[in-house]
């Protein structure tokens, strides 16, 4: 088959990587990709936002099978446009990408069926936003700007002047455009987060393995809130019993909700859980795989991951094998110096030989922002690079992403180095 993937960062590499081991996988193009994904796809440079464009060139082409990998253009109905020219795609419809797209929708959806989430109020007015967090009066608050913001639309808000430095930002100076229209205010929640990356083809569901990502950019969880700085699999927290459970009140419930609702959920649908006191609740929605999750989810997978994704397209996912190794993965990313904020791009990346560091065992290096200049790898973004291994365990999934990191050079590389410390704590 010739596969197109739609997006340009470390979760579409890795997704390229998993699909090239399928006896179905042909040709497979990658738009519009990046330096490193250049070694593994042919990279074709259409923004992945421009869904005209994108379906023109994918017809023209005539690609068997198109993943569209990113939130954007799944929100602006990509697969929607891609049906109608009768090229069969994976990800939810714009209808069924809104679980995502817009909070509210998701919010309102788990409330209307009992999902277990955060207590919370939906709305359009400075005003009423601040007289709501005054009145209540808990502190930290949780203020969600409705629709996509690269994942920076939430502020969790310790006191009433962060509250309203937050709607200040969200709602008036208009932070993130049009998404800030409207708000959601939410309970804070504590407890272990969890992401669970899950195949769905509008009413089966079957989860991947667990995942522990690590957001903030300085080692001990400090610094700002980044994209991610690492991710561990499988993550420790989440016992079968624990799985059991969001399987019955979390999972099913919400693919039957979607159903009901006339939009039946095909794709990735990601559930980032919080294991609280009171049970499992559900913090957010994704439309589609997480990044860096894939990095570390999709090398533990050991079925075809061509056949899943044709059978969430198909409806066919209740016959379809899924099924993971029982070892661990652990992916540590290379930063640009100064990310999530300013940084610089352009710096020579060393240590690599066609995109891999040579002789890492079970370590594969999935590019997130990276370009090839006058031959030369450079960085291209705020994530450069994302450097997983795969073992028996943790521990020593760790140690060798660790020590192939080792060998990656540029100017200015950040990296954590205490990925994997909180599921390592965990465990003992």
């Amino acid at each position: 088959m010739k596969i197109l993937v739609v997006g340009g960062g470390g979760r579409e590499h890795a997704i390229i990587r998993a699909l090239k081991k399928s006896p179905e996988c042909g040709e497979i193009w990658c738009a519009p990709g990046n330096g490193g994904i250049s070694y593994d796809a042919i990279c074709k440079n259409i923004p992945a936002t421009d869904v005209k464009a994108m379906v023109a060139f994918a017809k023209e082409e005539a690609f068997d099978y198109v993943v569209v990998a990113q939130d954007d253009p799944l929100a602006l109905g990509m697969v929607d446009a891609l049906a109608e020219v009768g090229i069969p795609a994976f990800g939810p419809n714009a209808a069924a990408a809104r679980i995502e797209a817009s909070k509210v929708f998701s919010k309102n959806l788990m409330k209307k069926y009992g999902i277990p989430t955060a207590d919370y109020a939906v709305f359009d007015d400075p005003s009423k936003v601040l007289a709501y967090v005054r009145e209540k009066n808990r502190y930290p608050v949780v203020i969600k700007a409705d629709g996509l913001a690269l994942g920076k639309g939430v502020l969790i808000c310790a006191d009433e002047a962060q509250a309203e430095d937050a709607v200040k930002e969200i709602m008036l100076d208009k932070k993130f455009g049009a998404s800030g229209n409207h708000v959601v205010v939410e309970e804070f929640l504590t407890g272990p987060e969890v992401s669970v990356l899950s195949f769905c083809d509008g009413k089966t569901v079957k989860p991947m393995v667990s995942s522990m990502d690590h957001k903030r950019a300085l080692d001990h969880d400090e610094g700002l809130n980044t994209g991610g700085m690492g991710t561990v699999a499988p993550n420790p927290c989440y016992t079968p019993e624990i799985a059991a459970e969001c399987m019955e009140k979390i999972f099913l419930p919400t693919v039957a909700a979607m159903q009901a609702e006339g939009c039946p959920f095909r794709g990735c649908l990601y559930f980032g859980l919080m294991l609280t006191p009171d049970g499992p609740k559900v913090i957010e929605y994704n439309c589609r795989f997480g990044d860096p999750e894939t990095q570390v989810v999709l090398p533990l997978l050991e079925s075809d991951l061509l056949s899943i994704m044709l059978a969430t397209t198909n409806g066919t996912l209740d016959q379809t094998e899924v099924r993971f190794s029982s070892g661990a993965a652990a992916c540590v990313i290379l930063a640009s110096g100064g990310y999530p904020v300013a940084y610089e791009k352009g710096k020579e990346i060393t240590g690599l030989v066609n995109g891999q560091v040579e002789g890492a065992e079970d370590v594969t290096v999935y590019h997130a922002g990276t370009a090839i200049r006058d031959g030369k790898l450079v960085t291209a973004g705020g994530r450069v690079l994302g450097v997983t291994a795969t073992a028996d365990d943790l521990p020593a999934a760790l140690k060798k992403a660790y020590a192939a990191a080792a060998n990656i050079h540029f100017d200015k590389m950040h990296m954590r180095t205490d990925i994997g410390a909180r599921a390592l704590a965990a465990m003992h």
